[in-house]
């Protein structure tokens, strides 16, 4: 699910280079017919959905010869989760839309590789417990939260912290006075990592560091409060844990998310990887220092948020989303986000313990507000 977006087809370049391993059974895009069809006509899967039913024709046409078939609309890709001939869901696509996808093949039964982190943010009750029910894993592909994955397999209890690391983004070290003025073009130039343009500017205004702290307690099950976030700008060590006795463990490697998306797919297995190998010489200095919470101040909404709990994740996530988006289109400026969210945390109609249906109601009431 996101098969045109980054992770999708960072994906697609797994299964190229294992395809004595991984078949493609469906691909899901939202509105790039264009990368979609080349998709299709390369892997060859049972199904495509476009979610962009205004793209169908284009899409029904250019595979109409082929033994392929072709849907339209998000229901359909909900739908399509329950085929019988799936072993593994990649939820990749970005925002809130990727809650129901995969909560519905969670439902189904299929092990999901989770790489959409506002599921978790929105309905981490819902979907974790879902998860538990029907006995399938999540399986994290943030890299930050595989390499958690990773530094916990074979560990029992002892959990002391989570240091979960951030790349500071492009504007570490900023002012609040110099972001003023900041231009779409400076927020989408990641020092380390190649992203859609959604999850860069959260990174550049640590919006997508707070989500990951939410995600992080759902996945891992550890509070809040012991989730630390360290900003390290040369994305080497993807983050560590800290156990009672004072042992840390670390998971490192070159900036590619190719990594962890190879590792949800061959789990329990680590399987070869064409990828260079990191070279300590060639980096011989690995800094860490304390995210600026006063002027990035996303963050801490966020840690906010999931201390309040209820329905303030979904409310401060659909903000987010909708102001992220106005950046995108020149209508607010970059310190904008962070007042849009705080506002919309501060009015919203709270709810102690959302239902399913209470949770989609405050995301579309947020966006329309």
């Amino acid at each position: 699910m996101g098969s045109t977006g980054s992770i999708g087809t960072q994906a697609l370049n797994v299964i190229r280079r294992h395809r004595d391993l991984f078949s493609v059974e469906v691909l899901c895009a939202g509105s790039n017919a264009d990368l979609l069809i080349a998709q299709a006509l390369e892997f060859e899967p049972n199904a495509v959905v476009i979610a962009d039913e205004s793209k169908y024709p284009q899409v029904k046409e250019a595979l109409g010869n082929l033994d392929i078939k072709v849907f339209a609309g998000a229901a359909s890709m909900v739908d399509l989760m329950e085929m019988d001939s799936i072993d593994m869901v990649l939820a990749a696509i970005v925002g809130f839309a990727g809650l129901r996808p995969t909560l519905r093949a969670l439902e189904c039964g299929k092990p999901v590789a989770l790489a959409n982190k506002e599921t978790l943010v929105v309905a981490g009750g819902i979907v974790t417990a879902a998860a538990r029910r029907h006995r399938v894993p999540i399986l994290p592909v943030d890299s930050e939260h595989s390499a958690i994955f990773q530094c916990l397999i074979g560990e029992g209890s002892g959990v002391d912290k989570i240091l979960l690391t951030a790349s500071g983004g492009p504007f570490r070290g900023r002012s609040r006075e110099e972001l003023a003025h900041v231009t779409l073009e400076q927020a989408l130039k990641h020092p380390n990592w190649s992203m859609g343009r959604k999850v860069t500017i959260d990174s550049a205004s640590l919006m997508n560091k707070g989500l990951e702290v939410i995600e992080a307690k759902w996945l891992f099950g550890v509070d809040p409060e012991d989730i630390v976030v360290l900003v390290h700008p040369q994305s080497v060590v993807h983050s560590m844990v800290q156990f009672c006795d004072g042992s840390i463990k670390a998971q490192m490697g070159t900036p590619t998310m190719e990594t962890p998306i190879q590792y949800a797919f061959s789990f329990p297995e680590r399987i070869e990887s064409h990828l260079p190998r990191f070279d300590f010489l060639q980096h011989p200095t690995l800094t860490f220092e304390q995210p600026d919470r006063q002027t990035f101040r996303c963050l801490d909404l966020a840690y906010r948020a999931i201390a309040r709990g209820g329905n303030m994740p979904c409310i401060m996530n659909a903000a987010n989303e909708v102001a992220v988006q106005q950046f995108i289109e020149g209508r607010i400026g970059f310190l904008d986000i962070a007042d849009r969210v705080e506002q919309a945390m501060l009015n919203a109609h709270f709810i102690a313990d959302p239902s399913l249906d209470e949770l989609f109601e405050t995301d579309k009431n947020i966006r329309q507000q």
